[in-house]
């Protein structure tokens, strides 16, 4: 099936300029696609590859070397073959790839038996020279990203296997796309893309139908359908070479310069990534529209592409930008006698037309009406979140990577060999010698290389850490209805929170009050909704501890179907007072043994100088640690030891 034309796809204005400004100059960096599901933000990026023009590579070059600067330390070289053109290709990089499969692979028993590199070239090989697409690119995996991130910031993809080693040129247009709801991307990667553009579907039925008409169209006969837009894309090809040619010409004066330094600045970004990544997409905007030289024009539309995802926020805000902070940031930094802006002839050189949907919301809690312990609700703002300590999952797990819970992962430290019927992970070279020597003579061995069989690969057994699903069970009864001591509590639950994140963890947020448990939040990677669901928090009524206990069991018994290697850690918020229902103490009891073998916390929250301790009761019914609310900190857990001893004393 021929691919869906560029210039087909209704709307979008944006993303289609960012699109084209990477292909124009790849130094830019590539673009970040964040929207819903469903806005055809992959259509638009696949259609992509069909506009770039031709690249001219090594004849029979498997990591398509420029014939005329060849990458000295390729392996397929040295190169004196003649050259050849073809099309700049577009990989897509899967969310489950193996690390082999995106950096390549070594065949170690070729290189212990014969002593040659066989290296098999992976998805960042391919990708040199032209672009490189993942989709969901925030649920990507923590040793992929790292991947990413080295070949992204040297130009260069590395392979070592016990002392081999293989390099190549890996210079590409990164594109990712991500439905913000599933989780936001690690501040690391989302760095590293140059642009940046929010995309949601159109809400005027008019242009809603024109999208399902010509869906259904080329559905129904795509190569028909693709030739009715040939034309037009092609000459939006031709745009964009015409574009490639005018952009090393294009004169970046010091007072443009200084404009984009003042913008960048007056958005207090981090580094000076952002104000390279504004210059560059400045110029190509301003061949893009045919100008000689940057406007303050160009300046703008680079600005607003390459600064959202960059402004200085806390890890829960979503990358955004504020649409009048930019304009009044560029009228300040505007020369007192600019010259007038020209129009670019180029199709999709007015990004104005649709701006950003940069939504903010408002942060500030409002308090509603009822009185503790009553049917009512009141809301309570969290307090300052803090660094909070590390509650980690007994045992030794064999999850996802992360940074919680020990867990037996591909990578880490060695601690042993696996067993001989194990045909997975990285190879254990010095076993795999043990293996082999005692059999050489019978082998018949007469060179310098050893005679392996495959009977004497040994593969490494490796330890790592895992990360967990954390499900915070939080009580939100009358009781817990205090104000200060809400903020106290969603302070914890947040500081847990942005531990979480940090750790690469699945979270979920179960709360109950007024006689029922609600399951706020599934389970997801998105710490960021989780945190939202926290803040908007009601409390009132009273407290349904056995209910709260029993959907913590249901909610952990459906993910250990559905995620069975993500191991569960249990945070229980609750000052322990069970007052809903009849004989409330006895089902709460009861409830608890249905959570049995999970490791639980229970964040005790009863405060003033007459306690029951009942929180400490339900965490000996849970086998869980019990954690006053005061020592949820990390700084706090000395001075609660040291204090604990001298009471001892």
């Amino acid at each position: 099936m021929r691919p869906y034309p560029f210039t087909a796809v209704v709307g979008m204005p944006d993303l289609r300029l960012a699109l084209v400004l990477s292909a124009i100059s790849p130094a830019i960096g590539g673009v970040l696609v964040r929207g819903e599901k469903g806005t055809a933000k992959s259509t638009m990026v696949r259609a992509l590859a069909g506009l770039l023009p031709e690249v001219e590579v090594v004849r029979g070059c498997r990591f398509s070397c420029d014939p005329a600067a060849p990458d000295p330390a390729c392996p397929d070289g040295p190169h004196s073959g003649p050259a050849v053109r073809r099309p700049a290709r577009l990989v897509e990089l899967p969310v489950g790839a193996a690390e082999d499969r995106v950096v390549g692979s070594l065949n170690l028993e070729r290189a212990l038996a014969e002593g040659v590199t066989d290296y098999q070239p992976g998805l960042l090989a391919a990708a040199h020279r032209g672009l490189l697409y993942v989709d969901e690119v925030n649920l990507l995996h923590d040793h992929l990203v790292d991947t990413l991130l080295d070949a992204a910031a040297m130009g260069r993809a590395t392979v070592e296997r016990e002392g081999v080693s293989v390099s190549h040129a890996a210079r590409f247009v990164l594109i990712g796309t991500m439905n913000p709801e599933e989780g936001e991307l690690r501040p690391q990667l989302l760095d590293r893309f140059g642009l940046t553009v929010e995309v949601a579907s159109s809400r005027d039925p008019g242009q809603r139908a024109e999208v399902v008409r010509r869906r259904l169209a080329y559905e129904a006969d795509p190569d028909a359908f693709a030739g009715r837009y040939a034309a037009d894309d092609a000459e939006l090809a031709k745009e964009i070479q015409a574009a490639q040619e005018l952009l090393p010409s294009v004169g970046l004066t010091d007072d443009a310069l200084r404009q984009i330094a003042e913008v960048c600045a007056s958005f207090e970004v981090d580094g000076m990534r952002a104000d390279i990544v504004t210059a560059r997409t400045a110029v190509a905007h301003a061949a893009w529209s045919g100008r000689p030289e940057v406007s303050t024009e160009d300046i703008r539309v680079a600005a607003r592409l390459a600064l959202p995802h960059r402004r200085r926020r806390n890890p829960f805000d979503a990358p955004g930008i504020d649409e009048e902070q930019l304009e009044q940031a560029l009228q300040d930094a505007e020369p007192e006698d600019p010259g007038p802006d020209d129009d670019g002839p180029g199709s999709g050189s007015a990004p104005d037309s649709q701006g950003t949907d940069g939504q903010a919301t408002d942060g500030q809690d409002t308090d509603g009406a009822g009185q503790q312990g009553g049917g009512g609700s009141k809301h309570a703002a969290a307090g300052k979140p803090y660094r909070a300590r590390l509650f980690k999952v007994a045992g030794v797990g064999e999850g996802e990577r992360g940074r919680r819970s020990r867990a037996v992962t591909d990578s880490g430290r060695t601690v042993g060999v696996q067993p001989p019927s194990a045909r997975e992970g990285k190879p254990h070279l010095v076993a795999t010698l043990r293996a082999a020597a005692p059999h050489q003579r019978g082998r018949g061995r007469s060179g310098a290389g050893l005679v392996l069989r495959k009977g004497d690969l040994r593969y490494a057994l490796r330890e790592g850490n895992e990360g967990n699903l954390v499900l915070f069970c939080v009580d939100a009864s009358g009781s817990m209805g205090a104000r200060s001591r809400m903020r106290e509590v969603k302070a914890a639950v947040l500081s847990l929170l942005l531990d979480a994140y940090q750790r690469r963890d699945k979270v979920g947020l179960i709360t109950f009050r007024a006689g029922a448990a609600e399951l706020a939040l599934p389970p997801t990677i998105s710490v960021e909704a989780a945190a939202s669901r926290l803040e908007a928090l009601p409390t009132g009524g009273r407290t349904p501890l056995a209910e709260g206990l029993i959907e913590a069991a249901r909610v952990l018994r459906v993910e250990s179907i559905r995620d069975p290697r993500r191991r569960p850690l249990l945070v229980v918020v609750t000052d322990g007072r069970a007052t809903s229902g009849p004989d409330a103490v006895r089902r709460a009891q009861a409830a608890a043994g249905l959570l049995a073998g999970v490791t639980a916390v229970v964040m005790d929250c009863e405060t003033g100088r007459m306690r029951l301790g009942l929180a400490a009761e339900l965490a000996g019914h849970l086998g869980a640690e019990h954690v006053p609310l005061g020592e949820v900190a990390a700084d706090s857990l000395a001075g609660a030891v040291k204090s604990r001893l001298n009471r001892a004393a």
